[in-house]
């Protein structure tokens, strides 16, 4: 049962990052084991803490100034989200200034039953009940852009659809059906993109704080205002959720989803959709987008181990190998 309300202990937050073992956070002076990674956070359940909560580690904030920027866009973005129909997982924020400077900042959500994660899900729900997932995630999808049509030129929200970004409420496994009806738990509150008057509102550095010294440049010259664009542009959000289907082994649902997408699109475009989505443009867009993943995480890994070499810490908690 989701409560609005999320107590913590700040003292643990403080205590854990003391004795933190980034390369091994399950040796870490109060162990953790890592559940998952998101674009600028690492998901983790710390041994001593609430074991009903999650925290979403992110240690890439230079200082407090930086950190009350993002709160104000972060709460906005929340506050939005909801106004849009959007039922995202209630969280709380606190921050802890290491003696080698910056700040680390943990969003603290409660934790889902693992079986109620979308991606889970789907490993094995049928096909039909597969469709019916992504009709739901199509209906939160359009709830945001007809948040956009509503309130055009004034403010606007990126999304992030993706399966693994949802939870289903209510779902129990071992039911034969879905929860009817059937209600999503949007749980990307981290990344908090938000446009007033046309302007990005999140600080895009924040995203090149994570990457590799010696490939910022070329990320900021060359992808990162493609990379938040594309969760602005509706038929983007709705291809990134079709492709990351291949990463989820679910391709075999995608010819019947892709079906579903364009009727969709049409019905939430009209006239200015031109352009239906099709197969090879899905394989291709995930194609594209694993071999820039498989690169820049390998570029974070040699990242790290050039730190180790000149004595430097490295304050990210990196995957093992991703199958993509």
């Amino acid at each position: 049962m989701l409560t609005n309300i999320i107590e913590h202990d700040d003292d643990l937050i403080n205590r854990f990052e003391e004795g933190i073992d980034p390369l091994y956070p399950e040796r870490s002076k109060i162990p953790a084991r890592v559940l998952g990674y998101g674009g600028m956070s690492t998901v983790l359940t710390i041994n001593e803490g609430n074991p009903d909560l999650v925290y979403k580690r992110m240690p890439m904030f230079k200082c407090k100034e930086e950190l009350r920027s993002y709160l104000r866009v972060y709460e906005i973005y929340q506050e939005q989200l909801a106004t849009a129909g959007i039922h995202a997982v209630p969280a709380a924020i606190t921050s802890y200034c290491p003696p080698t400077g910056g700040v680390v900042v943990y969003i603290i959500q409660e934790k889902l039953d693992s079986d109620s994660l979308v991606n889970k899900a789907i490993q094995t729900l049928s096909r039909a009940e597969v469709e019916c997932l992504f009709g739901a995630v199509l209906d939160n999808i359009g709830r945001v852009h007809a948040y956009k049509q509503a309130n055009a030129g004034t403010i606007e929200l990126g999304f992030d659809a993706q399966m693994s970004n949802w939870a289903i409420a209510g779902y129990e496994p071992r039911r034969p059906a879905l929860p009817d009806p059937l209600e999503l738990i949007y749980l990307d509150t981290s990344s908090p993109l938000l446009r007033w008057r046309c302007e990005e509102q999140l600080n895009p550095e924040l995203f090149l704080r994570c990457a590799p010294s010696f490939l910022r440049w070329i990320i900021r010259l060359l992808f990162l205002d493609g990379v938040m664009n594309r969760y602005y542009d509706i038929r983007q959000v709705v291809m990134d959720v079709l492709a990351n289907l291949y990463k989820e082994k679910r391709e075999d649902v995608i010819p019947n989803l892709i079906t579903m997408a364009n009727t969709f699109l049409a019905e939430e475009l009209g006239e200015a959709f031109s352009q239906r989505l099709d197969a090879d443009e899905v394989a291709g867009y995930y194609r594209e987008d694993a071999q820039i993943w498989r690169f820049y995480l390998t570029s974070r890994r040699v990242d790290r181990r050039l730190h180790r070499l000149l004595g430097k810490p490295y304050p990210y908690v990196l995957p093992g190998h991703i199958d993509r």
